[in-house]
């Protein structure tokens, strides 16, 4: 009789698995991921860029910003212009002034509106400015 009590008890132990831990550490780390996702905002349009020899990978946190080849300049899809960059670039400087700024400037794109268009940016207190290419 003592035998079969220890037998079920045993048998109760491994029938009632409390899994409340693991659905809580799952929660957790997705919770984890959703804070540490980079979401980087595209300009918006569709950039032909020129290659280059020498490039360099840069973090997931910067500023995007694109000259299309009727030298419009746009940053999260709207067309902001030479005049209204520099407050977009100094809006989101704000929150991090180490965040660099990629300029993709398509390769039948005045220079010298990518020119002026870093001017603006050097202006907004970016720190590093990059012009985007292919490899």
């Amino acid at each position: 009789m003592m035998k079969n009590k220890r037998a079920r008890s045993a048998g109760e132990a491994a029938e009632d698995i409390n899994i409340s831990p693991l659905i809580d550490m799952v929660f957790i780390l997705l919770i984890f991921f959703i804070v540490t996702t980079v979401f980087v905002k595209e300009p918006g349009v569709e950039i032909e860029k020129p290659s280059a020899i020498n490039s360099l990978d840069l973090p997931k946190n910067v500023i995007l910003i694109a000259v299309t080849d009727q030298n419009n300049i746009f940053y999260g899809g709207r067309d902001y212009g030479l005049g209204g960059i520099r407050s977009q670039v100094r809006r989101v400087l704000a929150g991090n002034e180490d965040y660099p700024v990629i300029i993709q400037a398509d390769q039948n794109a005045n220079a010298g509106t990518v020119v002026r268009l870093v001017d603006e940016c050097k202006l907004a207190k970016a720190r590093s400015i990059y012009v985007s290419t292919l490899k």
